[in-house]
């Protein structure tokens, strides 16, 4: 079944494109949703007459993401998690724990439009990610992983406990009861 997007749906295309989907997909999700049109005259016509606000849209967008590139680009994350001694993390650093850094730094990505080398980075070390912007276009942002290393933890551990009491204290307590109890006699 042939239809006009009203909207953009991904990943199915853009305002104003023309796609041939299955019949059910688009009574069952596009039409009761406003994402589509059936492609009908009427409705050709009034694709048409909206031609040039789609494409100054479609405009800004690219220049949007041409600039959020240059952003991204330019930018050099540094995410920490815990390590061992030979440098390899406890879990993995994932697409999702990308997207909450750049969300740190006031960047909005969905996490599915970041792709990572083998899908996570298990040691510490210099990576490429690249994030998916707007059509073709796309950053690569360097990701710098660092380790806390499992003897600082260690430290932190033992400056957190309590010292224990010491011995001689408990004896010295009971003498000048033992006193008291002499003397009252």
């Amino acid at each position: 079944m042939k239809v006009i997007l009203n909207k953009d749906v991904h990943p199915l295309g853009e305002e104003g494109d023309v796609k041939d989907v299955a019949a059910g997909y688009a009574r069952n999700y596009l039409f009761p949703r406003g994402l589509a049109l059936a492609y009908t005259d009427k409705t050709v016509k009034l694709f048409e007459s909206r031609r040039a606000e789609i494409e100054a849209r479609k405009a800004e967008k690219r220049n949007d993401a041409s600039a959020l590139k240059a952003q991204l680009e330019a930018l050099e994350l540094l995410i920490v998690m815990p390590a061992g001694a030979n440098g390899k993390l406890y879990g993995a650093v994932t697409n999702q724990t990308v997207a909450d850094e750049l969300a740190k730094h006031e960047f909005k990505i969905e996490r599915k439009k970041i792709e990572l080398p083998g899908n996570s980075f298990k040691s510490v070390g210099r990576y490429r990610v690249h994030v998916k912007l707007y059509e073709t276009q796309g950053a690569d942002v360097a990701v710098i992983v660092q380790g806390q290393g499992h003897e600082s933890a260690a430290k932190a551990a033992k400056v957190e406990k309590p010292a224990p009491a010491p011995v001689a204290a408990p004896a010295e307590a009971e003498a000048p009861a033992a006193e008291t109890e002499a003397s009252a006699e």
